[in-house]
């Protein structure tokens, strides 16, 4: 079921348009869709990315700053997830419109 919106406010607009800055970046989608296995850390995302530890903590900055991750420390690991079903969908849909557009 679609939610029901009736006005689309500035600030929904900006934040809106903030997500899909950051899905503008291929890493950053990648990012996320290997998180969609279930969360991962740092050096897991790097490896499977096969881009620097720093890039890919500058890429979570983002992506926690825009509530699309989340963080979850253990001793002296931090594990990243998405932070609920929305961002799965919204990769899902956005690859269905690519493959079968």
């Amino acid at each position: 079921m679609e939610p029901q919106i009736s006005e689309l406010t500035e600030t929904a607009a900006y934040h809106l348009s903030e997500v899909f800055r950051a899905l503008g970046d291929p890493n950053r989608v990648r990012m996320l869709w290997m998180l969609m296995d279930g969360e991962k850390n740092v050096t897991t995302l790097a490896e499977g990315l096969s881009i620097s530890e720093a890039g890919v903590s500058h890429h979570l900055r983002s992506l926690r700053q825009l509530r699309l991750v989340r963080a979850r420390k253990q001793g002296r690991e931090v594990y990243y997830s998405l932070v609920d079903e929305h961002v799965s969908e919204l990769l899902r849909y956005g690859l269905d419109h690519v493959v079968n557009g």
